[in-house]
C-alpha cells in the first residue's frame, strides 16, 4: 500500500519532532506517519537521526518538543513501558533473547502462563507459541531447542511473535536483515507480508537499501537530524534513494 491510497487515521503521526544532545540537532522538526498494513523504512547514514526518532517513538528518549498521536488520539510516552500501552514493540538487532530458553519460554519471559496452582504451565506455553507460530512461519518446529541453537531467522520469528502475540500493532524493527543470509533475509520478508496482511503497521530501521526496496511502501530519509523526505518506493529508483541519503535531494528536485 502506498501514500497515494492511505486514507483514514494513519496508526502513528509523529508530527514535528525535535530532540538535541549537548546542542546537537539529533532529529530537528521531523514529521513522518505510518498507516495500518503499511511499512514505512527510515533510511539514513549513522548519525542522520533515524535511530534516535524511533526511540522517541519506543519510549527509550524523551522528545524536547512535537506531539506523538497513535490511532489519531494524542499519545504520551515517556517510557518503553508507556510505548507498549500503546501497542508499540520493538525488535531490537540484539533481539533480547534468553538464549537458554526455548521459543515458548522466551515469548512469556516474564508473563509466565501459570496452573490453577500457580506452577509455570509449559504445555499451555508451547500450545500458545505452536499457534502463533503457525501463523507467522509455518514452517517454524524448533519448539524444544534453545533460542540459542536457531538460525538468524528463526530467532527473529520468536522476537516477533513475543511482540505481535502481546498485540502490537505497531512494530519497530531495527535492521531486520542485518547478517543474515538469503534464506534467512527471505524468511524475514514473508513474517512481515504476514503481519501486513494482519493490519500491523512496521517501522523499518535500515542501512540497506534493496531491503527498503524489497520489503517497504514508502521510505522516509533523514539526513543530519532533518527529514530530506518520504517517497512511494515503487516510485523511486536505488539510485534516488542513494541520492537522498548522501545528497539530502530529492527525486526530481534541484538539491
Amino acid at each position: 500500500m502506498s501514500s497515494k491510497t492511505n486514507t483514514g487515521t494513519p496508526l502513528i503521526d509523529m508530527r514535528d519532532i525535535c530532540i538535541s544532545f549537548g546542542g546537537v540537532h539529533a532529529v530537528d522538526h521531523v514529521s513522518v506517519d505510518l498507516y495500518p498494513g503499511e511499512v514505512v523504512g527510515l533510511l539514513g547514514h549513522n548519525g542522520a537521526g533515524k535511530s534516535t526518532l524511533i526511540k522517541i517513538l519506543s519510549g527509550a528518549y524523551k522528545m524536547d518538543s512535537g506531539e506523538i498521536y497513535v490511532n489519531g488520539e494524542r499519545a504520551d510516552i515517556r517510557s518503553p513501558r508507556d510505548a507498549r500501552r500503546y501497542n508499540i514493540e520493538t525488535i531490537y538487532q540484539t533481539l533480547a533473547l534468553a538464549d537458554n530458553l526455548d521459543a515458548a519460554s522466551n515469548l512469556f519471559l516474564g508473563r509466565e502462563l501459570t496452573s490453577p496452582l500457580g506452577l509455570v504451565d509449559d504445555d499451555a506455553m508451547e500450545s500458545e507459541a505452536r499457534k502463533i507460530m503457525a501463523r507467522l512461519n509455518p514452517n517454524f518446529q524448533k519448539f524444544k531447542d534453545p533460542v540459542s541453537a536457531l538460525s538468524g531467522g528463526q530467532r527473529q520469528s520468536v522476537a516477533i511473535a513475543r511482540a505481535v502475540y502481546f498485540n502490537a500493532q505497531i512494530l519497530i524493527m531495527d535492521e531486520p536483515t542485518a547478517a543474515l543470509g538469503p534464506h534467512e533475509t527471505q524468511m524475514v520478508s514473508e513474517l512481515i507480508t504476514q503481519l501486513k496482511a494482519e493490519g500491523i503497521g512496521i517501522f523499518l530501521i535500515s542501512h540497506d537499501i534493496h531491503d527498503v526496496m524489497e520489503l517497504c511502501d514508502r521510505a522516509s530519509v533523514m539526513k543530519n537530524g532533518k527529514l530530506v523526505g518520504t517517497v512511494d518506493v515503487a516510485d523511486v529508483t536505488d539510485d534516488d534513494l542513494l541520492s537522498m541519503i548522501i545528497l539530502g535531494k530529492q527525486p526530481g528536485k534541484a538539491a
